[in-house]
């Protein structure tokens, strides 16, 4: 019996057949696709909730007296009666102008008026004189008539000497000074010896009540007639007076101590600006408000009882201005616009384009696309891990987002928010 050997090519084809189907079998198995992956984003569920309700607004405060103190009459300053920059009462004497020429004209009113009350006396008793006589046909009716006329010409004189005295007194009065408020005085503007005059009306200073102010502030048409509606239709609830209650805050960004309370809002707008003047009123006792100074005065309107508030971070702004957020919808990244309304705390309450028990994103927009599939993951303060375990870092400006967007960048695959 013969036996065949086998050559080498013929051991080689098995081996050759099976490296065929092994990589047959490879091909057929289907490759992973990258937009399937789901993004780690960190997200809030907005729930509505009790929420106080303020707009912040530039203001100007304004002292809530202040009284120009000026010269009424000619002359020269004899002396400065009070301390610059001190705190004054309602008739403390402040200047002393030179009073010997209106003491004079005093004088020459009051012999005025005696010399006129004397032609009187002897007018009336000239009048009741005649009058007997003419009763017994002892002097003519003319007579007696013109004797009438004389004793009432003469009471007119006298009243009007009396009238020249009061007037001269007024003016001796004037050249002595007094402070029309009570409150805090400043510089002087003038100094001893300089003319003063009552005809050009000159300053010599000007004191101001300090313990109250009032902050002038304006506000947009457009959102006055917002709160407005909210209010009529029972969304925001003011406080058990009904006031609008104020805070001011300083440049340091602390809130003034004192709070303070609106007292109007003006009846027209501005043509030019859209907007329409509030005043408010605002204790003063240690006089850190001064007039001039430039605040800003955050107005609380009210209560909204249903609010949605989102987070700072996660409001988005567009290349046009607008506001989005990005809302998890069936596990993918839903970019809505919305219409922001007053801030809250550490975030803004959202009108339009949100409801309750959305999800909101909050950290991880650079590496999302809208349509994409994210991982949701609770939202955590700042300090706290964030998606893949790494502390979340603090979002990019508005701004700088809406650049990015406009630009078409996105930031590092390695980085999130």
């Amino acid at each position: 019996m013969a036996f065949r050997t086998p050559t080498a090519a013929g051991a080689l084809r098995p081996l050759v057949l099976a490296s065929v189907l092994v990589l047959a079998a490879c091909g057929q198995k289907p490759q992973q696709n990258p937009g399937d992956m789901k993004i780690p984003v960190s997200v809030v569920q907005i729930q509505p909730q009790p929420t106080v309700v303020n707009t912040e607004l530039p203001g100007r405060v304004q002292a809530i007296e202040d009284a120009e103190v000026r010269a009424r009459v000619n002359g020269i300053v004899q002396s400065i009666d009070f301390q610059q920059g001190s705190e004054v009462k309602k008739g403390q004497l402040l200047f002393t102008i030179d009073p010997a020429p209106y003491r004079a004209a005093r004088d020459q009113a009051e012999a005025q008026l005696k010399n006129a009350q004397a032609a009187d006396y002897t007018a009336q008793l000239q009048a009741k004189r005649f009058a007997a006589l003419v009763k017994q046909h002892a002097v003519a009716q003319q007579d007696y008539d013109n004797a009438v006329a004389q004793s009432r010409q003469t009471a007119a004189n006298v009243a009007a000497a009396k009238a020249a005295l009061e007037t001269a007194g007024i003016n001796l009065d004037y050249t002595r000074v007094t402070s029309p408020i009570d409150g805090r005085i400043g510089k002087s503007l003038v100094t001893v010896g300089a003319l003063v005059s009552a005809t050009s009306a000159t300053a010599l200073a000007t004191v101001q009540r300090l313990n109250e102010v009032y902050v002038d502030i304006t506000q947009p048409v457009a959102q006055l007639s917002t709160l407005r509606r909210q209010l009529a239709e029972g969304v925001l609830k003011p406080d058990a007076q009904g006031n609008t209650q104020a805070e001011v805050l300083l440049d340091d960004g602390d809130t003034y101590r004192h709070p303070g309370k609106l007292l109007f809002s003006g009846v027209s707008v501005d043509p030019g600006t859209g907007q329409v003047n509030l005043r408010a009123l605002f204790p003063n006792p240690e006089q850190i408000l001064l007039p001039g100074l430039y605040v800003h005065v955050r107005l609380i309107q009210g209560v909204d009882q249903k609010a949605l508030v989102v987070p700072e971070q996660a409001i988005q702004r567009t290349a046009d201005g607008r506001s989005t957020i990005v809302k998890v919808t069936d596990g993918k990244a839903n970019f809505t616009p919305i219409e922001v309304g007053p801030r809250s705390g550490q975030g803004y309450i959202v009108y339009q384009g949100l409801k309750a028990g959305d999800q909101v994103v909050v950290e991880g927009f650079q590496k999302i696309r809208p349509g994409a599939p994210v991982q949701p993951m609770p939202w955590k303060p700042a300090g706290a891990a964030g998606p893949g375990g790494a502390a979340p870092s603090v979002p990019a400006s508005g701004a700088k987002q809406a650049g990015d967007k406009a630009s078409g960048k996105s930031a590092p695959q390695g980085q999130s928010h």
